[in-house]
């Protein structure tokens, strides 16, 4: 694969390769989200502050797929350590990637890179990482597949940390077969993760079965204030289930829809401003020259010149929210907040296999209509993909029909029921 002027658009690093002719990925080249270590290639996660890291391994992920044939290629821009819904909070000096269906609108985030690289390349694959819908969302922007696997069953060593209790490494592809062997090849416990102890499966052998008796749930909280085009997406795609047997019923997620916002963003900003203590401009990536002065001084003045405007914004909304006496008021709460999710999720299981509803509630924005969301209103956006990611669910995002731009339609299963959502999307195809 050589070069062009779409790699040069979604990739930080590019590699030119031919897929490889033998092991089970073979015939398949791929990328990784930029903040997935590849031994010897720069990864800095689209910021500043990691310029010219480049890893002494390889994240077990990009291990197992060298393993098993996959040629890779590159690296590709994300918004900067994942902090976006857009992919327009790339780091200093790196242009966000514009959506190849439309140049004028957004490719969604924070793997925007990932999702438009496989739109538009052949036989390729992305690896990429969801913190809270990171996966879904770019797909569903830009007419992919997005599968984001169970908390746990992807091992997450040589990811770097965005918020440790919500990451998750999953599978950006064109189609359900490249998506399923792909899982099958990355996923299983491993001694250098601890939260990855999930057993080996053959997900591709679920291919070719039938939807047929299966019950989805429909969640009336997550149907409301759709735009018009992602709204008939979704009802096309439940008329396409309902002819091949498929049983719907109407499900609640009401503590989901009302708490799953703040809930997420005080754990995920509390443990982003943990993690990215580290990056001092002392150890590695980005730094200046040490003057007279305090230390405290340096470490502000560097991290003040590195980091984007959004990073700094959740970096000091994490640090207050994990102060002393605030820790209790908020990250706390939000732990037990979260159980509660949990288990509303778990209530609706006893009675349907998958929860379906839209990706994303709106069409992939224009970079201008972009530019005039507050915070705010960008957080609120993430409504639909929040509350599976913090269960720690697996989640498949799939191109709706008969839609001017792209549509996604969400399918969330059970914990490490990814085969469910395997059938699922195959039958859509």
């Amino acid at each position: 694969m050589k070069k062009t002027k779409e790699t040069e658009e979604y990739f930080s690093v590019f590699i030119d390769g031919k897929p490889e002719s033998k092991g089970k990925l073979k015939g398949l080249t791929f990328s990784f989200k930029d903040n997935i270590c590849v031994k010897g290639i720069e990864t800095k996660a689209s910021s500043k502050i990691l310029e010219g890291y480049k890893p002494l391994f390889d994240a077990t992920a990009v291990e197992r797929i060298r393993g098993e044939g996959g040629q890779i290629i590159g690296k590709t821009i994300q918004d900067e350590f994942g902090f976006g819904s857009f992919c327009t909070n790339t780091g200093i000096g790196i242009k966000p990637p514009k959506n190849p269906v439309d140049k004028e609108r957004v490719t969604g985030g924070s793997s925007g890179g990932s999702a438009a690289a496989v739109k538009v390349l052949d036989n390729h694959v992305s690896i990429a990482e969801s913190t809270g819908g990171s996966i879904a969302n770019p797909a569903a922007f830009c007419g992919v597949i997005g599968l984001t696997p169970t908390y746990g069953l992807v091992s997450r060593h040589g990811l770097l940390d965005y918020a440790n209790s919500l990451d998750k490494i999953g599978v950006i592809s064109r189609n359900i077969k490249d998506a399923a062997r792909t899982l099958s090849v990355i996923a299983g416990s491993d001694g250098k993760d601890m939260t990855c102890t999930a057993e080996k499966k053959d997900y591709e052998g679920y291919l070719g079965e039938s939807v047929k008796g299966m019950t989805i749930g429909i969640p009336k909280e997550y149907v409301r204030g759709l735009d018009p085009e992602v709204e008939k997406g979704f009802l096309v795609t439940r008329k396409i289930l309902e002819k091949k047997g498929v049983r719907f019923k109407d499900v609640s997620l009401r503590k989901n829809a009302e708490y799953s916002i703040p809930t997420y963003y005080v754990i995920a900003m509390c443990e982003a401003s943990t993690n990215l203590a580290k990056y001092s401009g002392l150890r590695y990536g980005y730094t200046e020259e040490i003057e007279n002065e305090h230390y405290d001084n340096f470490y502000s003045r560097v991290r003040g010149s590195a980091f984007g405007e959004e990073a700094k914004r959740r970096i000091l909304l994490g640090t207050f929210a994990r102060m002393t006496g605030y820790r209790d008021a908020y990250y706390d709460k939000a732990l037990k907040a979260r159980t509660i999710l949990i288990n509303e999720y778990k209530e609706a299981f006893k009675d349907c296999d998958a929860i379906m509803h839209p990706t994303m509630p709106i069409l992939p924005p224009t970079f201008e209509d972009a530019k005039k969301l507050t915070p705010l209103q960008n957080y609120m956006l993430d409504l639909l993909t929040v509350g599976a990611n913090l269960a720690g669910l697996p989640h498949i995002s799939v191109p709706a029909k008969n839609t001017k731009l792209p549509v996604g339609v969400m399918f969330t299963a059970d914990h490490f029921d990814e085969e469910k959502l395997i059938i699922l999307g195959e039958s859509l195809e």
